[in-house]
């Protein structure tokens, strides 16, 4: 198998394994290993925009249905993921227009970082005395 077919099979195990685990035995989020997460995804976005350009997303994703439905089950996802957490980051005074745009323009890239951000001010707020 090459690096290609190997990658995606290694991503959802380790996806399903989180989700089992989260399932199972829920654990408070920590903002090191989402920041960690978000940084080796942005090393590998960097990686492939570098390897071969933009347009090969575009694309992947209008090839073909299978590319639609990946598109639209991206969207989905994001946008989900984005609603489900601007209660929480309104309560830590976080600007949701800009990350908004980020998360429009990028994704999971911007979902990641604003994620840990949410992690770290929550943090920060339970640990804050008075």
């Amino acid at each position: 198998m090459s690096l290609l077919e190997v990658l995606p099979v290694l991503a959802y195990a380790a996806a399903v394994a989180t989700l089992v685990w989260v399932a199972v035995a829920p654990v408070r989020g920590s903002w090191r290993i989402v920041a960690l997460l978000g940084a080796a995804f942005i090393a590998f976005s960097l990686w492939t925009v570098l390897d071969g350009g933009l347009l090969p997303f575009w694309f992947n994703h209008t090839t073909n249905l299978a590319g639609n439905q990946v598109w639209f089950d991206l969207l989905i996802s994001v946008v989900l993921a984005f609603i489900l957490l601007l209660p929480r980051a309104r309560a830590q005074g976080m600007a949701i227009l800009p990350w908004a745009l980020a998360v429009a323009a990028t994704a999971s890239i911007a979902l990641l970082v604003m994620v840990a951000r949410l992690l770290w001010l929550e943090r920060a707020t339970q640990t804050r005395p008075g």
